[in-house]
């Protein structure tokens, strides 16, 4: 499955295109930038400023010591899915709390959301999910891939953690990979469909 997402040979969206709105969320410092980055068939477009002195107290910088930059609105790309029939319009999100009003500008029209995960910091991960459950946003969580954090974890145990609903699809991905990327918006544009078949309506 993981290649029915294809990169147009054209920068434009096709016509016929039906356009869909995901937000890629997450709590700071958790990928958000990289995956659309990674995924996005466009230059993406980027809200990001540099993290200075005031960031501390505030944005836990825990296992993430060379970021340097902080998304201050939000990250922008698109990918078209193969047949030109539906183009995923990618908004990553802000992960700090004082942003909150752009977020919420955000969230209108969105049809489900990628929620980007870290084993080291999976408490993290909860008030950003509460945030999407509140908005009704269905979503998929997606466990990055850091290098120096524990991936013997097994999907059960983090499912559990999480405290995530049995329906709620929850993968593995490494956001620096576009294979990878492509295949977690795969798992989540599945789930989409389920939910509108008639078992779920």
């Amino acid at each position: 499955m993981a290649s029915a997402l294809s990169l147009p040979d054209s920068a434009y969206v096709p016509v016929s295109a039906t356009p869909i709105k995901v937000l890629i969320a997450g709590h700071f410092g958790v990928g958000k930038t990289t995956f659309v980055g990674s995924v996005s068939e466009i230059d993406p477009l980027r809200t990001e400023e540099r993290i200075t002195t005031a960031s501390i107290g505030v944005d836990d910088l825990t296992g993430r010591g060379q970021k340097t930059t902080t998304t201050v609105a939000m990250d922008f790309g698109r990918i078209t899915l193969p047949g030109d029939e539906f183009a995923l319009y990618l908004f990553g999100l802000s992960g700090q709390m004082r942003f909150l009003p752009v977020t919420d500008e955000l969230m209108q029209g969105a049809k489900g959301a990628v929620l980007i995960a870290d084993t080291r910091t999976l408490d993290s991960s909860f008030p950003v999910a509460d945030y999407l459950e509140k908005r009704r946003v269905p979503y998929a969580v997606a466990l990055n891939q850091f290098d120096d954090a524990r991936r013997q974890y097994d999907l059960a145990e983090v499912r559990t953690a999480l405290d995530l609903r049995p329906e709620t699809p929850l993968v593995r991905c490494d956001a620096r990979d576009t294979s990878s990327c492509k295949a977690t918006l795969i798992t989540l544009f599945e789930y989409l469909i389920s939910l509108v078949t008639p078992e779920h309506s």
